[in-house]
């Protein structure tokens, strides 16, 4: 298999006998900017349009410390941000001083059949240069059919000085659209930051 750049710069999969499948594009949705914000609620854009969806968090700076950064989804357009959910989140950890490290399973975190928020990202600092960034990545929020897949990856800065990551992934146990996201700290407010929505076709 070999790489074949197209015109508009766009990828595709080439086989040995010359077939090419399109790869799939993002194309971006909505930007949605905090600012002292008690939460960040996309309630649009989230349809049958897109198969996959992606959420990307730049520098998301909480206003209180030591809080965790988390989310939910609605079926009923941002009404309500209370849908069942079963997740698994595992984490790594090394501190600027060198002389704290770990990788361990988050078994503390992990929601079963539970409609709370899930967390992304725990433990984010207040520090003038301690923010957080990563990636929420949701599919199919409109079947009918299947329960709706998530996965993220969240890289952060703790208040003890040492860089994090969690990883997530979880499902909403519906068969209802998805139709809204809600993301906030367990904590206090969203101090600065956004969020970048893309669609995958």
């Amino acid at each position: 298999m070999s790489i074949v750049t197209l015109n508009n710069r766009a990828l595709k999969d080439a086989t040995a006998v010359g077939t090419t499948t399109a790869l799939g594009n993002l194309v971006f949705i909505s930007r949605s900017t905090a600012s002292s914000s008690s939460s960040l609620s996309i309630t649009s854009g989230i349809n049958s349009t897109y198969k996959e969806y992606i959420f990307m968090f730049n520098s998301m700076h909480p206003a209180t410390d030591s809080v965790s950064f988390q989310f939910n989804g609605s079926t009923d357009s941002g009404s309500n941000y209370n849908v069942t959910k079963t997740t698994t989140q595992f984490h790594a950890y090394h501190a600027e001083a060198d002389d704290a490290v770990s990788l361990s399973y988050d078994d503390s975190r992990d929601l079963a059949q539970s409609t709370d928020y899930h967390i992304i990202g725990a433990h984010n600092g207040t520090d003038n240069d301690q923010g957080s960034s990563g990636y929420l990545h949701l599919f199919e929020p409109s079947s009918s059919t299947f329960v709706k897949h998530f996965i993220s990856s969240f890289s952060g800065s703790h208040p003890g000085d040492y860089m994090f990551v969690n990883y997530s992934a979880g499902y909403f146990n519906t068969t209802s659209a998805v139709d809204a996201i809600d993301f906030k700290f367990s904590s206090g407010n969203i101090d600065s930051g956004t969020i970048d929505m893309y669609g995958v076709n």
